[in-house]
């Protein structure tokens, strides 16, 4: 096997043709506005592309680009460097990208030529990435780089005022490190660039990136519904797949497959295809069990198209019927998700989601006696996760969770009931909570191993929370009626 660095260049371009270059180009052109207009006219953004990671021995990871990175450029090739300057009358945005080399293509693929660049960026200044540290040297001892090879300009002139007035800033991603933990390279290299330019301030544009990630354009909504899309064919899929004595591995290939002859980019996070006592381990991904006949099956999992991920999660019995005891379980995490939605209205925020979801989970436990009390913690024993995140570029996207819902915000609502020996196990030895595993016994035994999340994906649209996970069964009726039509 030749060693090999995966670069999805040829999938890059197809993905764009697909979605509609003009507009991708578009939307790239107005995050890049934007950005810009919340960093300033006296700061400096340099941006890596995610390094390549090794997978063992000679042999790479499948190469995925740093979300902030495609973000502003739609670029996923390795070894690129985004520069922004505000406060350039011409030259704002600068690009640069590995040169050609024949020796490594022949191994590894086609690197993208300037044209090509330009084409996917929509970014008209491209240099080669040996010209990235004479370009610094250049506008950082105040000078212009393109005077320097010889095309005149006066671009930098706002930035070359801030450097004189020591107000210049550097602005890198972090996250900060605190006190005591590991120095981002970002941050180490500033560090450098400060000891050898006087003056210079560093900025950490992590929380800018959360901000504007947060809402959704018109264009990225339509890579949503189209993800939407993808995965819900896939989890249909999926539960035709899903039998007695089938291995979990099977449904997950299954639905993969679906994801990429579809033309997503692949899964948006490691998919999830859990059955039996699996369902109540929460990020369970080994995919090794084989299904037992009565079993519920837990499966997270959706597809990334064009660098946006929705995330669904259904749980169905797999000979198609649910016993009583799933059905109770199901039909109490179905009634939490359902009030949530009537939560997430513009203005609430996500913790009043979850507090919905807690409510009606809490009271539900409390009936099927699997809790003595529904206004306390007892809950948590059960249901380990909030209800909610957002999604975008990453599956768990950029974003403050306190920030109050508003038109264009993509989230989750997932509720989850988990029903596991260890929850009992790992209680604090009190007596308190002695008498309440004597008093929950009965119901544990009953309730004993199910596992059941059921998660959608939703967008911000006219003040209310509407679907974009549309068409997969989800009610106990619609799941045991699909089932029984495959």
């Amino acid at each position: 096997m030749v060693r090999r660095t995966i670069v999805s260049l040829v999938l890059g371009l197809a993905l764009v043709s697909l979605a509609g270059a003009a507009a991708f180009q578009d939307d790239l052109q107005g995050r890049r506005t934007r950005f810009m207009q919340s960093l300033g006219s006296d700061s400096m953004l340099i941006l890596w592309s995610a390094p390549v990671r090794v997978y063992s021995g000679d042999v790479d990871y499948p190469y995925r680009q740093d979300s902030n990175f495609f973000y502003l450029t739609g670029i996923e090739q390795p070894e690129s460097i985004l520069v922004m300057l505000p406060g350039n009358k011409t030259r704002k945005e600068i690009l640069f990208i590995r040169p050609r080399d024949a020796v490594r293509e022949h191994w590894e693929g086609h690197s993208l030529t300037v044209d090509e660049a330009i084409r996917l960026s929509g970014i008209s200044t491209v240099y080669q990435t040996g010209e990235f540290e004479p370009f610094l040297n250049s506008v950082l001892a105040g000078k212009s780089y393109e005077t320097e090879i010889g095309t005149a300009t006066s671009d930098y002139d706002v930035f070359f005022t801030a450097l004189k007035s020591n107000s210049a800033q550097i602005a890198v991603v972090g996250p900060p490190p605190g006190v005591s933990g590991v120095l981002p390279e970002s941050y180490a290299y500033v560090n450098k660039l400060r000891e050898r330019f006087a003056g210079l301030q560093m900025r950490d544009v992590t929380p800018l990136f959360a901000r504007l990630r947060l809402i959704k354009t018109d264009y990225e909504r339509k890579m949503l519904e189209e993800s939407a899309r993808i995965s819900g064919e896939a989890h249909k899929v999926g539960m035709k797949t899903a039998r007695p004595e089938v291995w979990e591995y099977e449904v997950q290939a299954a639905m993969e497959y679906t994801f990429k002859k579809s033309g997503a980019i692949g899964w948006g996070y490691p998919s999830i295809v859990a059955s039996g006592p699996n369902a109540t381990t929460l990020h369970y991904e080994a995919s090794t069990r084989k299904m037992k006949n009565g079993d519920l099956l837990l499966v997270d999992a959706a597809a990334n198209y064009n660098y946006l991920t929705t995330d669904i999660t259904r749980t169905y019995p797999i000979n198609g019927k649910f016993t009583s005891a799933q059905k109770d379980i199901y039909e109490l995490v179905l009634r939490a998700q359902e009030e949530g939605v009537k939560v997430a209205v513009a203005g609430a925020r996500m913790r009043d989601i979850h507090r919905k979801t807690v409510e009606v989970i809490s009271e539900g436990l409390r009936k099927l006696g699997l809790i003595t009390d529904a206004k306390g913690e007892q809950y948590a024993i059960w249901y380990t996760h909030s209800s909610s995140h957002w999604i975008g570029v990453d599956v768990h996207d950029a974003g403050d969770r306190n920030a109050p819902l508003a038109d264009g915000m993509a989230f989750t609502i997932e509720p989850g009931i988990y029903i596991r020996q260890e929850a009992l196990d790992n209680l604090p030895k009190t007596p308190e909570n002695a008498e309440l595993i004597r008093k929950v016994q009965s119901a544990f035994e009953k309730y004993k191993d199910i596992g059941v999340r059921i998660e959608d994906s939703y967008i911000l649209a006219g003040g209310r929370a509407q679907q974009l996970s549309t068409g997969i069964p989800r009610t106990v009726d619609e799941i045991e009626a699909f089932m029984k039509s495959r």
